[in-house]
């Protein structure tokens, strides 16, 4: 039984050149500066450097869990895991994506960003593993994604666009109807609203409304023309308009 044991134990799987770990940190950096170009362009918070150093950092940490112990390896109280390490990049990487996801108001936006970091993480992990053909076609099929569907996806749904919209409006007026109306009038849909109280500035006694409104346009007529008939409406007193961002 031990002779097997000792015939199965190759104590040159638990160690790497250090021209093959250079290859794999320079390579992880590579593959994660494409993605992070992307982002960068797009001016997202999470850019060029953050890419290239989560992506380095994966690979960093899955190279030591299977490289970094090898004085051990040989012990016969020691079960070497590799990829014990990887699991924990995985689960950790989620707070660093959550830091990118911001909501303002209705609008929930960063959450590409967010995907891109946690796969940049597994691009690191499979590049620090020697998995060099995965991550090739990892990196590739993550830029198309980013780049070319991303185009795809504005121009299949440029005639059910989404806006939010974020009103004051006077409170004794009836302002909110006719705005409604109006936006019925074009024929846009409004899909959520959020109506909140605010008293209104310079210690004025009335109040004013801030409404929230995301909606959809299925229309061809310009964006603009809404919000100029919108304006025009007595008792609305600001208008702010800003499209989803992913």
């Amino acid at each position: 039984m031990g002779e097997t044991a000792a015939q199965v134990y190759d104590p040159s799987i638990w160690q790497i050149s250090y021209l093959e770990l250079t290859i794999r940190l320079v390579l992880a950096l590579i593959l994660g500066g494409l993605i992070g170009v992307e982002r960068e362009l797009g001016g997202h918070s999470a850019g060029f450097r953050t890419h290239i150093l989560v992506c380095l950092g994966s690979a960093a940490i899955v190279l030591l869990s299977m490289y970094g112990f090898a004085e051990f390896a040989a012990d016969p109280n020691v079960r070497l895991d590799p990829a014990r390490l990887a699991a924990q990049v995985i689960s950790g990487i989620g707070f660093l994506g959550a830091g990118t996801i911001l909501r303002t108001g209705i609008t929930v936006s960063g959450l590409t960003t967010a995907a891109s970091l946690w796969v940049v993480a597994a691009i690191g992990l499979t590049v620090g593993a020697g998995f060099y053909y995965g991550s090739a076609v990892l990196t590739l099929l993550v830029v198309v994604s980013l780049f070319f569907l991303n185009k795809f996806e504005k121009k299949f749904s440029r005639t059910k666009r989404k806006q939010d919209l974020m009103m004051k409006i006077n409170k004794d007026s009836a302002s909110l109807n006719k705005v409604v109306t109006e936006l019925h009038h074009f024929g846009i849909q409004i899909s959520k609203i959020i109506v909140e109280n605010e008293e209104a500035a310079h210690g004025d006694s009335g109040e004013m409304l801030i409404v929230r409104m995301q909606v959809k346009l299925n229309y061809k007529k310009r964006f603009e023309e809404v919000i100029v008939s919108l304006a025009s409406i007595e008792g609305v007193i600001g208008i702010e308009a800003g499209g989803e961002s992913l």
